[in-house]
């Protein structure tokens, strides 16, 4: 670690980064900011407008697409300000991470304090980081459309490459951290893999559940509408019946809130598989937050559903998902290397 120490803060910094891009991606999302700018200028967009012509030149740009004309035509310049400031700022903290993680890679590649494993490692982060940026202008095309509201699809994907960076990126770290090799417990180690898989479906769930704002509906728990395990919509809003599972509001929100109770039971297995074993102190740390968070991110769900989405509400279950990743990836690696 010590060596490496100026790297790790590197690869940290960019992982606190991202958690602040996904923070306010949140927002973005939650207060329908997300197609107030409908163009994409990697240098000019830099910063926002700077007087009242550039801003009348942006909203009058803004009331070209089907945002305005079909949901905000209520808007003056005042409302759009509004909306605008959360996506410029989602952009311009999607520009200082790939500065953050560009420029000390190239210092650090000059000055030789990467060894050549770590150098591959970090390429793939860059290569990943300029996916997820091109995935987020990809997700905006999908909503200037006919109808006014990005791809779920899209949503989902630039949402889980965020993860997936963030995820990476600490992972890296922690190899700088812990750099000596330990005894694996395979067993142990394969039940935590699941368990991620599984929670990266339950994120990808539920972006679909975000995107498709399914969140507002059986706004009930722990059964749907009327009491209902199963409501009849989740599987008679779309044909065939598949395709409720990925794209009826009610199917996704199904699929959401029961792939919840196996994340919760993939984890208290694991806790329970560990009480039998010995461990280190890190492992049992990271097994401890593991469980709590788990709970934690639960209620924040259960909460999240019964208030149909307050924003504040949104906003931490979002966090929560965050955390969660990252306290299980923890452990994984605790329990790999």
């Amino acid at each position: 670690m010590k060596k490496n120490k100026y790297v790790v803060y590197w690869l940290l910094t960019g992982c606190a980064l991202i958690f602040v891009m996904v923070l306010v991606g949140g927002i973005t999302r939650l207060t329908h900011s997300g197609l107030s700018i409908s163009d994409y200028k990697l240098i000019q967009g830099t910063l926002p407008p700077m007087n009242d012509q550039e801003w009348q030149e942006a909203f009058e740009l803004y009331q070209q697409y089907p945002e305005y004309q079909k949901l905000n035509s209520h808007f003056g310049l005042e409302d759009f300000k509004d909306i605008y400031f959360w996506e410029w700022l989602h952009r311009f903290i999607g520009r200082l991470i790939g500065m953050v993680f560009i420029i000390p890679f190239l210092f650090f590649l000059i000055t030789k304090r990467l060894d050549r494993p770590t150098i591959k490692k970090a390429v793939i982060l860059l290569i990943m980081g300029g996916f997820q940026g091109f995935l987020g202008w990809y997700m905006v095309k999908s909503g200037l459309v006919d109808r006014p509201d990005v791809s779920h699809f899209r949503l989902a994907a630039h949402l889980t490459t965020a993860f997936l960076t963030f995820a990476y990126s600490l992972w890296v770290a922690l190899d700088l951290i812990y750099p000596d090799k330990k005894e694996v417990n395979t067993k142990i180690r394969n039940l935590i893999r699941f368990a991620l898989v599984v929670l990266l479906l339950q994120i990808i769930w539920g972006a679909f559940v975000a995107g498709l704002d399914a969140g507002f509906i059986h706004n009930h728990w722990p059964l749907m509408s009327e009491g209902k395990l199963i409501h009849e919509t989740v599987y008679i809003e779309q044909q065939p019946v598949i395709k409720n599972f990925f794209e009826g509001k009610s199917g996704v929100q199904f699929v959401h809130r029961y792939l919840a109770y196996v994340v919760v039971a993939f984890i208290l297995a694991i806790w329970f598989k560990t009480r039998k074993i010995e461990r280190t102190p890190l492992q049992e740390k990271g097994l401890k937050v593991l469980l709590a968070m788990v709970f934690v991110q639960f209620l924040l769900g259960v909460f999240t559903l019964i208030y149909a989405v307050p924003l504040w509400l949104g906003i931490a279950h979002q966090i929560g998902a965050f955390f969660l990743l990252a306290t299980m990836t923890f452990t994984l690696h605790r329990f790999t290397k």
